[in-house]
């Protein structure tokens, strides 16, 4: 079972440095665990900070020698500077497409990117494979709680289903798709058994003790 994280410091308690620096701890445990994909998804840092934070993973992985890549999620022009492995795109209006992406790293004489896409609907799926993305996020799969500081704010997000997550496999084939939203240790076998290659996400990998 392949295995997707994706980065969310906000999980950490304590100031900005103490959640950048937990998350980095965590960063290195799934780099030692030889975990398969990390998305680095702080969009609301600037440019300097997600590519600090970048070239910390980026030394991590390297040191362990694992086989860990590491993505940013829609920042091109960081990723190529820092050397990431990939770029992480959404399926909204606007969103650069792969082959853009591609672009942009070959004129900077970079190795081709991994490219993943998070898709939410089978048009979505569609346009997807046909710009051959190495990878495709479908969500969210099962119910999806959203929490902000108090609890009122909780924000529930209905899951498509594991019928919606096979169709969504058949459509992308052969573009590999991963679960994610609502997805736990408890219901990754049935994401498999639908067709998902892995699964994916953010409080399901973080460790917040």
């Amino acid at each position: 079972m392949l295995r997707y994280a994706i980065t969310s410091r906000t999980l950490y308690p304590g100031t900005e440095l103490q959640q950048q620096t937990a998350l980095l701890r965590e960063a290195s445990r799934w780099v030692a665990d030889g975990i398969d994909f990390i998305q680095l998804r702080e969009k609301d840092l600037p440019a300097a900070s997600i590519a600090a934070l970048a070239r910390e993973i980026l030394q991590a992985i390297a040191m362990a020698n694992s086989p860990t890549k590491l993505l940013l999620n829609s920042r091109p022009d960081i990723a190529i500077a820092t050397a990431a492995h990939g770029v992480h795109l959404t399926s909204a209006p606007g969103e650069l497409t792969p082959a853009q992406v591609r672009s942009l790293y070959a004129i900077a004489s970079c190795p081709a990117p991994i490219i993943t896409l998070s898709c939410h609907t089978q048009e979505d799926i569609r346009r997807a494979r046909d710009n051959q993305a190495e990878a495709i996020l479908f969500a969210p799969v099962f119910e999806k709680r959203a929490f902000g500081k108090i609890v009122a704010n909780q924000i529930i997000t209905p899951g498509q289903g594991i019928d919606h997550l096979r169709a969504a496999c058949r459509t992308a084939s052969p573009i590999p798709v991963y679960a994610l939203g609502g997805v736990t240790l408890e219901n990754a076998p049935a994401c498999l058994e639908a067709g998902a290659v892995g699964i994916a996400g953010i409080r399901l990998f973080h460790n917040k003790s």
